[in-house]
């Protein structure tokens, strides 16, 4: 289960050598699954959302980046109240259940939802449960793992949350062959997948204390720990990156439009960008944890500025099309697991779900204010002027972040005052 630590006397018996057995957590293992089964039901939808919202609502760019915002943002409302409910009651595995059973009773949600309002709010019951359920998931992960494999575990547990994400778009995919345009079936489909994620969490998942020992930590306390000097910088560079990351939605249409595929294969864009990420989740995950997670987080927004580069191009074929994809798997596995890696070290233990929660609340919002301002532009000045200006900006972005980022997550010497027992430094 857990990463094992032992000592053993030496052959002159005067000294003791620690010998660590890595493996990842059980634990890890079994929410993988659950985000694996909940991500076939979300990435169902979330595959078929863009043409659905501008082919069959008939939603305008500025309208559709609106939603896709929303998609993106709208459960940094809850995010850090989340983080912050399962820091304080030391056990967030109930705090995720209820997240998770929201996001799937939005499932259903979609079969009468008509109109943008409708849409809207289905929508945005989706993303909070999604925000109430991040951190504390990740906070049971960091939890079940020692420091210095924790970017194995969040690795692993992208991994299969990836697997699903691949198999999602498959299955819509699928269900449109047999058949075409049946967006009810997917919407029902996706509800069984979504509750059988619920039922894995909640009868096999254990409800780990997250801060075994530590006191509990006050809403200041909270705030101050989140706030500290050591986390503002990754904070400040999360905001900036997030500020000039596009949703995926916006260069999928952009993908279509460039090479004129029909609507039946929109899904397996989705699919192609998910292979990739499951590939890379784990490499970028141990490279992260030898290099630096910080590194790592760079070089996958470099990787996303490829990407802009070649969707941007008039034309490129399959072949561009594919290196697209590639890319930006490549940016979700070098990003995803590793920020939450990186900020679950840089606080106390009995606030890192509050941790995590902050980073991951201040990438949403940049997100939701970087998919709104990307609609507006598409509709004043076109698809790709607006995509080669963020590219623009986002090389300019890049080395600020590497400087804000810098020695951020250098090992240390000593661990952290409330450090569970055994552990060892990041």
């Amino acid at each position: 289960m857990y990463v094992t630590l032992r000592d053993r006397p030496d052959d002159a018996g005067t000294s003791r050598t620690r010998i660590a057995v890595r493996r990842v957590s059980g634990t890890v293992v079994l929410l993988g699954t659950v985000s694996l089964l909940t991500d076939v039901s979300s990435e169902m939808v979330a595959s078929i959302l863009p043409l659905y919202l501008t082919a069959v609502v008939g939603l305008s760019p500025i309208a559709y980046g609106f939603l896709d915002g929303m998609y993106q943002g709208v459960s940094a409302l809850v995010r850090i109240a989340g983080g912050y409910v399962g820091d304080r009651g030391q056990r967030p595995k109930w705090v995720a259940v209820t997240g998770y059973g929201a996001s799937a009773l939005s499932r259903l949600a979609m079969l009468p939802a008509a109109g943008f309002a409708a849409i809207t709010a289905v929508v945005t019951v989706d993303r909070l449960g999604k925000g109430l359920r991040t951190a504390p998931r990740d906070s049971l992960i960091a939890a079940a793992s020692q420091p210095d494999v924790l970017g194995r575990a969040f690795g692993v547990h992208r991994a299969l949350d990836t697997l699903g994400a691949a198999i999602g778009p498959l299955v819509a995919f699928a269900l449109f062959a047999a058949v075409p345009g049946s967006y009810d079936s997917i919407f029902v489909v996706s509800f069984a997948f979504a509750i059988a994620g619920v039922a894995v969490l909640v009868l096999l998942v254990p409800d780990l204390p997250t801060a075994a020992g530590a006191a509990r930590a006050t809403l200041r306390e909270v705030f101050s720990e989140i706030g500290g000097r050591g986390r503002r910088r990754p904070l400040l560079a999360a905001a900036l990156l997030g500020l000039l990351t596009i949703g995926d939605g916006f260069l999928y249409l952009l993908l279509q439009e460039r090479d004129d595929f029909t609507a039946r294969y929109f899904p397996l864009l989705y699919v192609g960008t998910n292979v990739a990420y499951l590939a890379l989740a784990v490499p970028l995950g141990l490279l992260a944890d030898r290099v630096g997670r910080g590194r790592v987080l760079v070089a996958g927004h470099l990787a996303l500025l490829g990407g802009y580069l070649l969707a941007a191009l008039p034309s490129s074929g399959v072949g561009g099309t594919l290196a697209v994809l590639l890319l930006l798997g490549t940016f979700y596995a070098a990003t995803d697991g590793v920020l939450a890696a990186l900020v679950s070290r840089l606080v106390a233990a009995r606030a890192r779900g509050s941790g995590i929660a902050a980073a991951q609340t201040t990438v949403a919002l940049a997100r939701f204010a970087a998919s709104v301002l990307f609609g507006l532009l598409w509709t004043v000045q076109g698809p790709r002027p607006a995509l080669l200006l963020f590219a623009a900006l986002l090389a300019v972005a890049v080395p600020v972040a590497a400087w804000l980022l810098r020695g951020i997550d250098r090992p240390t010497s000593a661990t952290r005052p409330d450090a569970r027992p055994g552990e060892v430094p990041a």
